[in-house]
């Protein structure tokens, strides 16, 4: 199994400001790499309270200070932009990282970026339909040609520079949308499962629609399966308490006010943090217990915790415990158990 991380850049502090976090998240990722882990996601979102619009910039930045880690977004909102302009960043990326760049696409269920760039919601999932499928015919070897709705046609066009040695790895990520999910494994992408709230076990049928998609179009059962969820590890559970989860609810609450979803009670916390919820969070044995779980329900090729909610030093203490003690943890336990999947 891989690990990796992902952050929004989220300022939950007022006197952070854009650019230190983005010096933050810089640091954080560089920590990353130097613990070892396997891969560091940014979002893209367009609003004051989470730093970066564009993710393939801060990775860029990321790609010079670092070696190994694979660098991701965590997403490209793909039905806002320019598939071949997007195309060209992650190449630029790949090449500068000496192939260590991955573009994962969303729908977005962040919507600001839809009036920004002039796109309407109404067009929500004919956008990123069409915009995956000209990201995908991008990729191909030799000039593309192709038409579509929402921009101008290609004809007979080859679009620099080109990644070296393999095809742009793409990712979609997906909340829990089945047709997102069987589009996902018709294509043969590897697949990004976003487990925000509620119980894992309840995302065992999309895992399973997800390789049977894999089947019925033709590829391989073992493409990758992600799962991407919110987490905070720390060796005192009572200070973890009162440091990460005022923060997390707060977070929640926020965008529950902009969504129309009720506040999140202390019940609902609580269910998170228990052994069968989505919050992966506290002492690292009980983080590793949880993600051994989650790869028996789902068979997950690669687990990446949501580092947020707490300032940068405690970010930085989190995901060193995740790195030297969560992941050697479910890699012993892993390796010592036949798989279930």
């Amino acid at each position: 199994m891989e690990f990796g991380l992902t952050t929004f850049a989220e300022i939950d502090d007022p006197a952070v400001s854009p650019g230190e976090r983005l010096r933050q998240v810089v640091e954080e990722a560089v920590l990353a790499d130097q613990l070892g882990l396997d891969v560091y996601g940014i979002g893209e979102h367009h609003r004051p309270d989470m730093a970066v619009s564009a993710p393939e910039v801060v990775l860029a930045t990321i790609a010079g200070r670092t070696q190994d880690i694979h660098l991701s977004s965590a997403v490209t909102v793909l039905s806002s932009a320019d598939p071949v302009r997007a195309f060209q960043n992650f190449a630029t990326l790949d090449l500068l990282s000496s192939g260590r760049a991955e573009l994962m696409a969303g729908r977005g269920s962040f919507t600001e970026s839809f009036p920004l760039f002039g796109y309407s919601l109404g067009d929500y999932d004919e956008l990123f339909a069409e915009k995956l499928d000209l990201l995908l015919a991008l990729r191909e070897e030799g000039p593309t040609t192709w038409s579509g709705r929402f921009r101008a046609p290609l004809d007979g066009v080859v679009v620099h520079p080109r990644p070296e040695g393999r095809p742009l790895p793409v990712w979609v990520a997906v909340g829990g949308t089945p047709s997102s999910i069987v589009r996902a494994g018709t294509l043969g992408l590897p697949l990004a499962l976003a487990v925000i709230g509620g119980q894992p076990a309840a995302f065992a049928p999309h895992a399973d629609l997800y390789r049977r998609a894999l089947e019925h179009g033709g590829h391989p059962v073992s493409t990758p399966l992600a799962v991407h969820a919110h987490g905070y590890v720390a060796t005192d559970e009572g200070a973890a308490r009162a440091d990460f989860l005022p923060r997390y609810k707060a977070t929640f609450d926020k965008l529950g006010r902009e969504r129309g979803w009720a506040p999140m009670s202390r019940a609902q916390i609580e269910g998170l943090i228990g052994a069968e919820g989505a919050l992966f969070f506290g002492h690292p044995e009980r983080v590793a217990d949880k993600i051994v779980a989650l790869h028996g329900l789902l068979g997950v090729d690669r687990f990446e915790m949501h580092v947020s909610h707490v300032d940068h030093a405690r970010t930085m203490h989190s995901i060193e415990l995740f790195a030297t003690e969560v992941a050697p943890l479910v890699r012993e336990r892993l390796a010592a158990e036949p798989a279930t999947v």
